[in-house]
């Protein structure tokens, strides 16, 4: 990953040649290329010109389809005045800032796979962009996701030791999270394998999940990893996790939270797994995130934030949730389920 704080024009330039290197990374085309460097760009150039400075992240994803190689996300976060009216601003050309690209959001909402902005007055901003292989079908809405997240390194160091993924297997719809033990590169082998034997294990049960993950995770430094499964027939969340990982569901207008069970998948795992069954609807909500988030975190009550994507979403909350006063103290990441609203099977 790659997390650039933008307070001066020398940090344009850092948050496109992050864009690049996320892009390289990923095996991405010369134009999908350009593509994600103009997004971080105009992107970065709006926090100094209309926010003051703020910070940008660029992650490697999963992409929508299933298919290999990763999408490159790239996310500005800030707390500047926000933005009043956020149709115009997103129309091509649009500007208030003389000296400006003249590209504009409109320009990142047609480069980008799927382009997401969420702002309030006086709340601030954030904007999620996903560069995929190839370029979106020209007029069409982007697929609404139901599983989002980020994730930042402690130091920023470009080795993350958390790692999340999400997949389908039939009516279940599986979200993981794991934090490698520790920092830096073991950390990030041990949370990448997690989600890695997910994709072979997503059939499975939490608890069945987390057993096989230990197994999986013996060879390296081991993590703590937690599980959300929805069964769509059954309208039913069940949730299991083993280690300091958190979690909160939201059905309704309250917020519940989800207790692991103590250990470390791959190391000490406990001879039980309890599963936490609870109704999954229309309107529920969940939240994973690593033990970087402060622990009395707020969660969100935001009607238009709480249906945005869940990309957005997470973002916001990791924003939201640190400040100079709290600053990051480990590697941190938030993943968002949210109901499955698709039209048309993949």
């Amino acid at each position: 990953m790659w997390e650039v704080p933008v307070h001066d024009s020398t940090r344009v330039r850092d948050a496109r040649m992050a864009a690049r290197e996320a892009c390289d990374d990923s095996g991405l085309a010369p134009a999908r290329t350009a593509a994600a460097e103009l997004v971080a760009t105009e992107l970065a150039t709006n926090l100094l010109k209309h926010a003051g400075g703020g910070l940008m992240v660029v992650n490697l994803v999963e992409p929508p389809d299933g298919g290999t190689g990763a999408s490159v996300q790239v996310y500005s976060l800030d707390h500047g005045p926000g933005i009043a009216d956020v149709d115009a601003a997103l129309r091509d050309g649009y500007s208030t800032a003389d000296g400006s690209l003249g590209a504009g959001l409109g320009s990142c909402r047609r480069s980008a796979n799927a382009f997401h902005l969420y702002s309030r007055p006086g709340r601030g901003t954030v904007a999620a962009a996903r560069i995929d292989a190839e370029p979106g079908e020209r007029g069409a809405p982007p697929a609404r996701l139901p599983a989002g997240g980020i994730t930042v390194s402690l130091g920023q160091d470009a080795q993350c030791g958390d790692a999340w993924g999400w997949v389908r297997s039939g009516r279940l719809l599986t979200l993981l999270l794991a934090d490698g033990l520790g920092h830096g590169q073991k950390a990030a082998h041990a949370s990448t394998a997690a989600v890695t034997e997910l994709r072979r294990a997503g059939h499975l049960p939490p608890a069945d999940i987390l057993r096989r993950l230990h197994t999986a995770l013996r060879p390296t430094r081991g993590a703590a990893v937690t599980v959300a499964q929805v069964d769509t027939d059954r309208a039913e969340l069940s949730f299991a996790g083993v280690g300091n990982v958190g979690a909160r569901v939201r059905s309704g207008e309250s917020w519940t939270s989800l207790v692991s069970h103590p250990g470390i998948v791959g190391a000490y795992f406990p001879a039980q797994v309890p599963v936490r069954r609870l109704p999954w609807r229309q309107d529920s909500l969940l939240v994973v995130h690593s033990d970087g988030l402060p622990s009395r975190w707020t969660p969100p009550e935001d009607p238009g934030l709480l249906a945005h994507d869940p990309s957005v979403l997470a973002a916001a909350i990791l924003r939201d949730a640190g400040s100079p006063a709290r600053p990051v103290r480990d590697d941190t990441s938030v993943a968002v389920l949210a109901p499955d609203r698709r039209t048309t099977a993949p």
